[in-house]
């Protein structure tokens, strides 16, 4: 069965599962209210994939014309009406399981059931409507201003083989800025920029999808992009979206313009674009090597990185940071295989929704289902360092429920 097909089971699944929820929830209500829910819950639907199916339709067209706000609208409905929809259809799912088994153990041993249906439906679709509603308010949150809530993480690495010239840097990291998605808001992202120029960082290390797909997406930014500072220098890698592969993919001549103008973009804002290609920091009489592949991803994403290419001419036992976009390509060409101290990605976004409560110990995204084992902050391998970005913009959903959009600021220190 192909996965497709799977999808389209699991949509079927969630809308019958919520709408039987729904009925049990208002079975006591006024017939002509409960008449309204039933039939503002099938509104939804019929418009939220109504919606989708034209946008797809018209797709090129949209994205020719830069209206990112209609994908951010039309997705964000779609997206937001499934979650909840799921929440709430799981509850009634689990009703439905209880009672199959009751059933079964009732047949099994010749006794009469229990006259308690009722009471326990309505209480898990009571119990599945409430938490739906607190998603559908985190959500909502997310969209007005949760995905310009802006947040520092901080991370200190020691390391026994950093020079010790470079014991205390301190790197700003940041990833996705995906500028398109951001639709002109200038003032709320530039608190964000703020920010990162605020760290007093030695340097910034920007890893990847700059735009969403066209290099014009950018050139409203770059004097903002160029203010940010840093006191030693600002290097960036690109990212899968920056190639212009899923609009121009069938036009190189605009492809390939749109990105040698997204090439220039950032040397104008003030980035050392590195290419498969890598520079040496120097410190007091001491150097580490800065490396940066061109996107490598996993799961069907490009592959224009050369990891042999990047590493080529530095020194055996030197100490080595790389920024790689896609946190897989650490997984299956770093991880083991290279002396590499410390990767830096990006790129999934944490899915941009998720729970984290450190100090439950509580870390979750659907990145993880998707295949994501290493989807945002500090992992480490023996010797070996990832750190994945949460990314500062966001892509197709226009929310960050959970997850907030994430500046990175880590300090190397000498163990």
């Amino acid at each position: 069965m192909s996965r497709g097909l799977l999808f389209l089971l699991l949509l079927v699944a969630i809308e019958v599962f919520a709408f039987k929820g729904l009925r049990m929830l208002t079975l006591s209500w006024d017939p002509m209210w409960r008449r309204l829910v039933l039939v503002l819950f099938v509104l939804t639907t019929l418009v939220s994939f109504g919606a989708f199916f034209w946008m797809m339709r018209n797709s090129d067209r949209l994205i020719e014309l830069r209206t990112y706000h209609i994908f951010n609208f039309v997705l964000g409905f779609l997206f937001t009406c499934l979650i909840v929809k799921a929440v709430f259809a799981t509850f009634h799912l689990a009703d439905d399981l209880v009672h199959l088994v009751r059933w079964a153990s009732n047949k099994l041993s010749a006794s009469s059931p229990q006259a308690e249906r009722i009471s326990r439906s309505q209480f898990l679709s009571q119990t599945g409507a409430v938490l739906s509603g607190a998603m559908l308010g985190t959500i909502v949150y997310g969209m007005l201003r949760g995905k310009y809530n802006f947040r520092v993480e901080r991370s200190v690495i020691a390391f026994d083989t950093l020079p010790p010239a470079f014991d205390g840097l301190r790197i700003a990291h940041i990833s996705d800025l995906h500028l398109g998605s951001f639709n002109g808001t200038f003032d709320a992202v530039q608190k964000g920029f703020d920010m990162i120029s605020g760290l007093d960082a030695d340097y910034i290390f920007f890893t990847g999808d700059l735009v969403n797909n066209f290099s014009d997406e950018a050139e409203p930014w770059i004097d903002r992009l160029k203010a940010l500072q840093a006191r030693s220098g600002k290097f960036s890698i690109l990212g899968n979206h920056d190639y212009g592969d899923y609009a121009l993919g069938d036009l190189p001549e605009l492809r390939a313009r749109s990105f040698s103008r997204l090439v220039d973009i950032h040397a104008e804002a003030g980035f050392r674009l590195l290419r498969n290609e890598h520079v040496a920091l120097e410190r007091n009489g001491e150097t580490l090597y800065l490396m940066g592949v061109e996107n490598w991803g996993g799961r069907g994403f490009s592959k224009y990185g050369d990891l042999a290419k990047t590493m080529n001419g530095i020194p055996p036992n030197a100490f080595r940071i790389l920024l790689s976009h896609d946190p897989t390509h650490w997984e299956q060409q770093v991880l083991g295989q290279t002396d590499i101290a410390l990767t830096l990605s990006g790129h999934t976004h944490g899915a941009q929704m998720g729970v984290e409560i450190p100090m439950a110990g509580i870390k979750w995204s659907p990145s993880a289902l998707i295949g994501y084992k290493r989807w945002g902050g500090l992992y480490r391998e023996g010797s070996q360092y990832l750190y994945v970005n949460r990314g500062f913009g966001f892509l197709a959903f226009p929310s960050r429920a959970g997850i907030p959009p994430e500046i990175t600021l880590l300090e190397l220190r000498r163990a």
